[in-house]
């Protein structure tokens, strides 16, 4: 939003929220169904390619993004350093207002002018046309309407909620109050109805102007430089007639220079082009990609989380996962995604982040949780982790920790496989459990005199009981083989606080992996349930409480957080994570994988030091479980 707000800054459907798209509804019955019941020689594709051509858009915008999320995470020609937040995310949710805002004008258009109808699909007068009232009229009246909308009249009632965003993202481009989109939108007519009334439009020219606007608008704030120096030297007037991602970028950084469309002839004319329009863009190409000092290595979990990904949809990225209806609609490329990771796939980057000094990349390998589940996939995946550990020892990160499922007993021993297979490695590979053990025990209040232990009993479990007992909490199973194996890992002096058979009127249930449906229905009412798996439990009990997985609070010095670990909430991450930042930036030369477990105090005491806080159980729900 604007400083000061003025009039025509909300789109009228705002109320509407996720369901603006119902507006066209007519207009695309309507035409659908003319164009399928008409004869041949009466069918208007004009009329029936307006939603098309609007959803090739929206596809445009959305390679993009994932194109400039993927390539700034990596450093590669990356402009501006600065992180982006929530807050830039949510201003920028709706980006699809403007092509919906389109569509309703070409639909209204078509209505009202006849000559709109029946449009040609090539002609070459009405391409031509197009392209010399853009580079004349339209690029003309830009540039004054931009100088004009930095003046502080109108830059504090509207520009200013554009100018907000000073690292921007491709669709930063169309994030502009309702009235600037009705002022962009006269100008950009210029050549649109030029070309109607004289009859020289075509269904080629309309789409390749809007194809170019979109392109050159996502062009100019992707943040990372991709025109080819080369480009220029051969063609040195073309650095008159079009712009680069950098010298855009300087627009938002400097704000009263570089005001050109697309076409930076005018700030040549005017003396408004930056002095260090060439050197930023010289840099920027030069530029590197960012070596990491922190790595953690995660997966797919559900089929639908490609769009969560922050290289997915922004907006869904930056809330917890949950299911979302119109993903409902995309499961034709949603099979088509699992499809092809389940037979080939690369390890990526996905997410960068600024803590300390210290460089932290979040890398996906393309497997879905389920694929983890099958025994005779246990060699692809420890393949894929393998190379990605072998990579980030080339890139010479410190630390790389193992989230999710790519650490488990039975896949990779907790990391161990790798270690004992590359005894020279300098990486260390960190499983994070001290750390869970730490929050888990944190996440029990201290009053608890019973707790249950529900699932199939791994590394995490039997510290996590070792140090109930030894505290004097009473723990008990469900399971004698549960209770056989944990008893193996208690200490003498605290065998007796481990019972067996369980008692299921306690109330604070512990729940790992494999505690089914049925266990977690015995408990009492007004349980509280802590996981202590990777993965949260379903919440089949509405009378029971549900703490989250094992998760840390991010510090506000850790930066460029904008997108959602998984379920978690925002700017919380999962213990696992923060274990592999905390072990660099501590310094500490070990492995915790395998056996081996960190010292849980002293991993807890670091955590707070470095400003990371656990997830509290509120008071009345903590006061209701122990009464």
């Amino acid at each position: 939003m604007a400083s000061k707000p003025g009039i025509l800054t909300n789109w009228p459907w705002k109320p509407l929220g996720s369901f603006k798209w119902v507006i066209l509804t007519p207009w695309i019955a309507h035409s659908t169904y003319s164009f399928l019941v008409s004869e041949p020689k009466e069918r208007d594709l004009t009329y029936f390619l307006i939603f098309p051509l609007m959803m090739v858009r929206m596809l445009h915008d959305q390679v993009w993004i994932t194109l400039s999320r993927h390539r700034t995470a990596k450093g590669k020609n990356r402009i501006v350093d600065k992180g982006i937040e929530f807050e830039q995310v949510d201003r920028e949710s709706n980006w699809d207002d403007q092509i919906l805002f389109n569509g309703i004008i070409f639909y209204i258009g078509y209505m009202l002018v006849p000559e709109s109808s029946h449009m040609p699909l090539w002609r070459t007068d009405g391409v031509l046309i197009t392209a010399l009232l853009h580079a004349g009229p339209v690029e003309f009246l830009y540039y004054w309407l931009h100088r004009a909308l930095h003046h502080h009249f109108l830059y504090s009632r509207y520009h200013s909620h554009h100018h907000s965003s000073i690292v921007t993202e491709p669709i930063t481009s169309v994030i502009h109050p309702f009235a600037e989109h009705i002022a962009y939108f006269v100008l950009f007519a210029i050549p649109l109805y030029t070309t109607v009334v004289t009859r020289t439009a075509s269904i080629a020219s309309y789409a390749g102007y809007l194809a170019y606007i979109d392109f050159m608008n996502n062009l100019g704030h992707c943040n990372f430089e991709c025109i080819p120096k080369a480009i220029f030297s051969a063609f040195p007037f073309l650095k008159y007639l079009m712009y680069t991602p950098s010298f855009h970028s300087l627009h938002h950084t400097q704000f009263r220079t570089n005001y050109s469309l697309f076409m930076p002839i005018y700030d040549y004319i005017y003396g408004t082009m930056d002095k260090s329009t060439d050197t930023t863009y010289e840099i920027a190409l030069k530029r590197e990609e960012s070596l990491a000092d922190v790595v953690h290595l995660t997966h797919l979990t559900t089929p639908e989380s490609i769009y969560h990904l922050r290289l997915g949809f922004a907006s869904l990225a930056s809330r917890p996962q949950s299911s979302t209806w119109y993903l409902y609609l995309m499961w034709p490329f949603t099979l088509w995604s699992v499809l092809v990771t389940w037979f080939y796939g690369q390890t990526f980057v996905m997410e960068r982040n600024a803590f300390k000094m210290l460089n932290l990349q979040s890398w996906v390998i393309p497997r879905f949780h389920v694929q983890y589940l099958f025994k005779w996939q246990s060699e692809t995946l420890n393949k894929l982790i393998e190379e990605a550990i072998l990579q980030a020892e080339l890139s010479k990160v410190k630390v790389l920790s193992l989230g999710l499922s790519n650490q488990g007993d039975l896949l990779n021993k907790y990391g161990e496989l790798y270690i004992k297979k590359y005894p020279e490695l300098k990486i260390k590979i960190v499983d994070g459990s001290s750390l869970v053990v730490a929050i888990v025990l944190n996440s029990i209040p201290k009053e608890a005199s019973q707790v249950l232990l529900c699932g199939k009993p791994n590394k995490v479990s039997y510290a996590i009981v070792s140090a109930l007992c030894e505290r004097g909490t009473k723990v008990t199973t469900m399971y004698k083989d549960e209770y056989d194996k944990l008893q193996l890992r208690i200490p003498n002096e605290s065998k007796d606080n481990l019972v067996f058979p369980g008692s299921y009127p306690a109330k604070i249930w512990l729940l790992g992996d494999q505690c089914n449906e049925v266990d977690q229905r015995k408990a009492p009412k007004g349980s509280l349930f802590i996981p202590i798996s990777q993965f949260p439990p379903k919440k089949l009990r509405k009378d029971c409480f549900y703490h989250s997985t094992p998760a840390m609070i991010a510090p506000p010095s850790l930066v460029n957080v904008d997108s959602c670990e998984n379920w978690l909430p925002r700017r919380v991450m999962s213990a696992w994570r923060v274990a592999g930042i905390l072990h660099a930036l501590e310094g500490w030369n070990v492995n915790e994988c395998g056996n081996v477990m960190f010292s849980v105090e002293k991993i807890r005491q670091a955590s707070l030091q470095h400003g990371f806080r656990p997830l509290k159980i509120n008071n009345l729900i903590s006061a209701s479980v122990l009464n």
